[in-house]
């Protein structure tokens, strides 16, 4: 029994230090939010929901036998989900932090506050427990769901660039290991949904293995020679060369540098467009991916997966 609680203690420290971790990963983004002063190009959603689930698994440790250390880790969640709010509230455009307070008032106040009032109203002892279980089991199970975007985004192009594998093993690390501290404990609320988070983080270093080394297509410049070649090019007819008369040889007619120096430019234009349009959803993707690491980051329901 001792060397049993001593294994789910350990399983437990051990997810709260890798979470801890991973939860502080956002800042490196607050970090170009505060020297950009703005938010524009990122999504408050992540950290609502961040917030909503650290104070559903709260709510639950209230009530659950022995869950500290699920009331440590989710305190620390729930402080830093509201510094990553209030920064981004503080350098958002007025319809971003429009649509941040809808997203509070919608899960934090009105979600969580029915959750409360309905849970403590119709809910007694170990029924509570039970209730609340599931609840943070599904919402947990849900969330977990959210990586399968950028998932699908490594498959379609081929590339890992917004997929890192540091991310990906870390995340995958914390699920085993609150996984094992909810199978020792009996939990099956806290174990069932790092089951989803273990397979997912295993398919992530899956596909960066696979795509590891695989580039995508990019839009190349012209070359200079290209140009160079193209406004030299001549167009000499063979056919009858050395088969006619001297005065009857075709001539070497010169293209008309004019012309092709303007096809040449609108190939250009074309490539710099193509090439604009690559680096534009490259920052697309950056900021798609920052919203992804943090829907990877906050999906643990223990606070991170």
């Amino acid at each position: 029994m001792a060397v049993h609680f001593s294994l789910m203690f350990l399983f437990g420290l051990l997810g709260n230090a890798i979470s801890c971790m991973v939860c502080l990963a956002p800042l490196p983004t607050f970090y170009q939010i505060w020297k950009k002063k703005t938010s524009e190009g990122f999504q408050s959603l992540p950290y609502v929901i961040g917030l909503f689930s650290a104070m559903l698994w709260l709510f639950y440790a209230l009530f659950a036998k022995d869950a500290m250390l699920l009331v440590t880790i989710n305190v620390f969640t729930f402080f830093m989900q509201t510094f990553y709010i209030a920064v981004y509230l503080l350098y958002a455009t007025r319809s971003d932090m429009i649509t941040t307070f809808k997203l509070l008032s919608f899960f934090n106040v009105v979600g969580f506050g029915a959750i409360c009032t309905l849970t403590l109203a119709f809910t007694h002892g170990f029924l509570r427990v039970q209730v609340l279980g599931w609840i943070c089991m599904v919402f947990s199970l849900c969330v977990f769901v959210a990586p399968l975007g950028i998932v699908r985004k490594v498959i379609k192009t081929k590339s890992v660039e917004f997929m890192p594998i540091s991310l990906s093993f870390f995340l995958t690390l914390s699920a085993v290991m609150w996984f094992m501290y909810g199978f020792l404990k009996k939990d099956p609320y806290v174990a069932v949904p790092n089951i989803l988070g273990f397979t997912f983080g295993i398919l992530q270093m899956i596909l960066y293995m696979v795509y590891r080394k695989s580039t995508p297509a990019a839009a190349l410049p012209v070359k200079k020679e290209v140009v160079e070649a193209a406004e030299a090019k001549v167009v000499i007819d063979m056919a009858k060369l050395g088969e006619q008369p001297a005065n009857q040889i075709n001539q070497v007619v010169p293209v008309d540098a004019a012309a092709v120096r303007r096809e040449v430019m609108v190939q250009l234009a074309a490539a710099a467009a193509e090439q604009e349009a690559e680096e534009q959803r490259k920052e697309q993707l950056k900021h798609v991916n920052n919203n992804n690491k943090k829907d990877m980051i906050f999906n643990n329901g223990i606070a991170v997966a």
